[in-house]
């Protein structure tokens, strides 16, 4: 009985944060009351309180629901780096475009955190987590071009941290563009011609 709670609880939860990344995409996330949300999800304003704090949290969860390649077991990523960390940073890089265009849940909340939200208040400082583990992500991708460099998988006409920026401005600039208006490319097509002309440029062999 008590496991049918808990898994009633999540499937509850779940209906939540599926309301208002749906809401927060249609009306943006200032625009959007846990009213609103509620009704969406067709549960009580309680029921949202008993999962969630307020709408920051709520915001947090629906974030943390998204699943980034690169942050696998770090045991396991390194193991991987170790063993080709080019190979690495491309799989990585294409599973991460080619999810974000074919998922529409997953671009969904991309599109909400880069196009649908204002940073202000609360929410600024939840921006800063995020950006803050952005940071991480290119702490692991330098590091992978560093030994990409020392394999003499990429030359050094880069340094590894530029090199690393390099890569990020291509992945981050597509996604932002892509998630801001679709029509602009195929994502599933330019992502990965884009990403392997960049590691081309230096000195890949693929």
């Amino acid at each position: 009985m008590v496991r049918k709670t808990k898994e009633d609880a999540q499937v509850t939860r779940n209906r939540i944060l599926d309301a208002a990344v749906e809401l927060f995409g249609q009306k943006g996330v200032s625009q959007t009351s846990l009213n609103d949300i509620a009704r969406e999800a067709g549960v009580t304003r309680g029921a949202i309180y008993w999962h969630f704090e307020n709408k920051v949290d709520l915001f947090n969860a629906m974030m943390e629901r998204l699943v980034c390649p690169l942050m696998l077991n770090s045991e396991e990523r390194q193991q991987l780096i170790n063993q080709d960390p080019l190979g690495f940073l491309r799989s990585a890089t294409l599973e991460f475009m080619l999810k974000l265009s074919s998922d529409p849940d997953y671009s969904k909340v991309f599109e909400i955190f880069w196009h649908k939200c204002e940073y202000v208040g609360e929410m600024a400082a939840l921006r800063q987590k995020y950006l803050e583990e952005g940071e991480s992500h290119i702490d692991i991708i330098e590091r992978a071009m560093m030994q990409a460099q020392e394999k003499g998988q990429i030359d050094r006409r880069l340094t590894p941290y530029q090199a690393t920026i390099g890569l990020v401005a291509v992945v981050d600039g597509l996604a932002f563009n892509w998630t801001k208006r679709s029509e602009l490319f195929p994502l599933e097509i330019y992502g990965p011609l884009f990403l392997d002309n960049y590691l081309i440029s230096l000195g890949a062999q693929l």
